[in-house]
């Protein structure tokens, strides 16, 4: 049971689309028990995935018992008529989605509750191994989203059929589904209700603030509007703005957490391990979309940030052509006065592959392991000696870091514990 979860234009239809085989991927491959859709061919597909769409508009007056008879056309092809097996497989379906009593009523005559439940049947008539739904709760009614969500359940622990379905409402996916997944052009978080659902990571991604509360336990979570304590958070501008990507920010960025020194972060692309947990702890979070270099709008974004915040940190990650730009303004802001902060790696030879990039005398610049992760001939270790010229300060751990950040900044009042 997985719900997608993600505002409106961030792919989720797309991902059905590409999961069901009728989008095919630019990059990569979807398998199904480990072979290629395109292996499994259309037939192939249908007979083991269904898909119930938010709507299906049917231009001929079909019986309910007709549509869900449509179900069985992978198995008996387009001009064959149904065998016993295909009747008791349909009746079985409907008997399953509650239906039966609509058999003979029209399907365009039916509520969108019903309707709902006559494409979950049909669906079924599908004998599907795996049942992906695009918002099937959408346009109902409490009662029938209830039903809707709870027949899936019972489809998923009675029958194992996997469920894939997106939703809108969080708090009825936090009730429904013990595993989601936060969907904004690529994964933003995956794991269950109380590991998702984080007001800072909701905040970040739907543009909203909210509150989350716990009832019974934590699959029964709650999505609240914001309160009194989210307000406070946005009059709080960040002090610190950190630089960082594959995941060399991790421990910098749960630091000032737990410091309580709220940090803007970026540039990140999506994806992006750091990306995901700035998500949950930054103040602001400056995004650029997956495997593409940082663009002029962002690198503004980061200047604007540069120019707000008490100190800069700029954490060990690798420098490519991408990203080069980072570090570009890193030194501007330096060069400005901006107090920088280098953190150099833990657990790696910094002195390795430097012959010739840095002269073997300057062993500070060595210590920053910049040699290591540049991948721009050069242009990376250039930078870095720049800032280190400029006045940037080396540190060795993220507590060494905190400590230098609070010296800057407690003056403001804002840092607390």
């Amino acid at each position: 049971m997985l719900g997608v979860l993600g505002p409106n234009g961030s792919g989720k239809t797309t991902l059905l689309r590409l999961l069901s085989g009728v989008l095919c991927p630019q990059q990569g491959e979807v398998l199904l028990a480990g072979r290629s859709l395109q292996r499994w061919g259309r037939r192939g597909v249908a007979q083991r995935i269904a898909v119930v769409p938010q709507e299906l508009h049917i231009p001929f007056a079909f019986s309910v018992e007709h549509m869900v008879g449509l179900g069985r056309l992978p198995f008996i092809g387009s001009f064959a008529r149904c065998g016993v097996r295909d009747k008791m497989v349909v009746q079985d379906a409907m008997r399953i989605a509650s239906v039966t009593a609509l058999a003979q009523r029209i399907f365009n005559e039916l509520s969108g509750g019903e309707r709902q439940r006559v494409l979950i049947a049909m669906a079924l008539a599908q004998e599907p191994f795996v049942l992906l739904l695009d918002e099937p709760t959408a346009h109902l009614d409490i009662k029938y989203q209830i039903e809707t969500l709870a027949l899936l359940q019972r489809l998923n622990r009675e029958r194992g059929v996997t469920v894939v379905a997106t939703m809108h409402d969080l708090n009825l996916a936090a009730r429904y589904f013990p595993r989601l997944i936060v969907f904004q052009r690529g994964v933003v978080a995956d794991a269950g209700p109380a590991e998702v659902l984080e007001p800072e990571l909701l905040s970040r991604v739907y543009g909203v603030n909210v509150r989350v509360g716990i009832l019974r336990g934590a699959e029964h979570l709650s999505v609240l509007p914001p309160g009194g304590s989210d307000e406070h958070r946005d009059s709080v501008h960040a002090l610190v703005h950190v630089i960082a990507g594959g995941g060399s920010g991790e421990l910098m960025m749960r630091a000032l957490a737990d410091g309580h020194i709220p940090f803007s972060a970026g540039a990140l692309n999506i994806g992006d391990s750091d990306y995901t947990l700035a998500l949950r702890l930054a103040q602001e979070v400056i995004v650029e979309q997956p495997y593409a270099p940082i663009a002029p709008e962002t690198v503004k974004q980061v200047q604007t940030s540069l120019a707000r915040v008490a100190v800069l940190i700029l954490c060990p990650a690798p420098i490519g052509a991408g990203n080069l730009v980072l570090l570009q303004q890193a030194l501007a802001a330096a060069q400005h006065g901006l107090p920088t902060i280098l953190l150099t790696p833990t657990g790696m030879d910094t002195t390795c592959a430097t012959d010739t990039l840095i002269d073997g005398d300057d062993g500070e610049l060595q210590r920053t392991g910049i040699a290591t992760r540049d991948y721009t001939n050069g242009e990376g270790v250039k930078l870095v000696g720049q800032l280190l010229q400029a006045g940037a300060i080396m540190v060795s751990s993220v507590g060494e870091a905190v400590e230098l950040v609070k010296r800057h900044v407690l003056q403001q009042g804002v840092v607390e514990g």
